[in-house]
């Protein structure tokens, strides 16, 4: 109960300080760089994702200099709170090395899509695209980053850790098809993470998840899109949090389901699918004042 408590409390600061940050940021992005058009043709500001990073960038930051150096209550082996201290360092660096992607995709990306094989087949075209950098560029920052969180046993699980986040990741992108629906899907994997292990390592990962939910109302009006930004570190922040908090086994059946629904969009259309089921379609549009189911 009380590592439940500490994770639903991480979740309340990470949306307190995700309030606070974009009612001081918005106009940041208002500028000619971030706009892009969306599924209707508007033009509104890209990659407010940026914003979920920046928060857990905060909230780690204070409770290390502030907390942990002052050796207050909050200190070591105080909890919940220390597992911010211990996982919160590898969590942030994953949610700006998949940010930093996201960010690359949305401002730099022509909309090329295709999947995997589009940006293979774009390749040997001779073209590189920004899908490609991504595809690419997040194993190695994972195995990078996850080399030395000692989460890992042995070098096979190593692989699959790193693995596990890369695909969670590019699965959340594969969601971000419609205003709010990646957030409401990366809610949902979190609630079942959080029911299925209350575990205090996902303290980090509740921040994350907290801030997100702090945007959702606004993209669900459709103010900004949280862009590849967002989508990446959501995915991506969810995978380190299914490596942190549940056994080798467990994370060998995740690294299954999440590598199959990577795969089955390459044929099926998650889109077509949540639009063909009435449950599926309505809770995608709750919210929206656009897509009325």
């Amino acid at each position: 109960m009380i590592d439940l408590l500490e994770v639903v409390s991480a979740y309340a600061l990470g949306l307190a300080v995700a309030l606070v940050m974009w009612g001081g940021a918005r106009r940041v992005f208002e500028g000619y760089v971030f706009q892009r058009h969306n599924y209707r043709d508007h033009s509104l500001p890209t990659a407010v994702g940026l914003l979920l990073p920046l928060v857990l960038a905060l909230v780690v930051g204070v409770h290390v200099a502030v907390i942990e150096l002052t050796r207050s209550t909050f200190g070591p082996g105080s909890g919940g709170w220390s597992s911010l201290a211990a996982w919160g360092p590898v969590t942030l660096e994953i949610a700006v090395a998949f940010g930093f992607l996201g960010l690359l995709d949305d401002l730099g990306g022509l909309g090329e899509s295709g999947g995997f094989s589009g940006h293979i087949r774009a390749l040997f075209d001779g073209r590189v695209t920004t899908g490609l950098i991504k595809m690419l560029g997040g194993p190695f920052f994972a195995l990078a980053i996850l080399a030395g969180d000692g989460a890992s046993s042995g070098r096979l699980g190593y692989l699959r850790d790193a693995a596990l986040v890369c695909l969670a990741a590019n699965l959340a992108n594969l969601f971000d098809r419609a205003p709010g629906r990646v957030n409401k899907v990366g809610q949902l994997g979190f609630v079942i993470l959080v029911i299925a292990t209350t575990n205090s390592r996902l303290v980090p990962a509740a921040v994350v998840l907290g801030a997100a939910a702090a945007l959702l109302g606004p993209d669900l009006r459709e103010t900004f899109m949280l862009g590849d930004a967002g989508s990446n570190v959501i995915g991506a922040v969810l995978g380190v949090g299914m490596v942190l908090s549940v056994t080798e086994t467990q994370r060998w059946i995740l690294l299954v389901v999440v590598l199959a629904l990577n795969l089955s969009s390459e044929v099926v259309s998650f889109t077509k699918v949540i639009d063909s089921v009435g449950v599926l379609r309505r809770l995608d549009r709750l919210g929206s004042p656009y897509r009325k189911p």
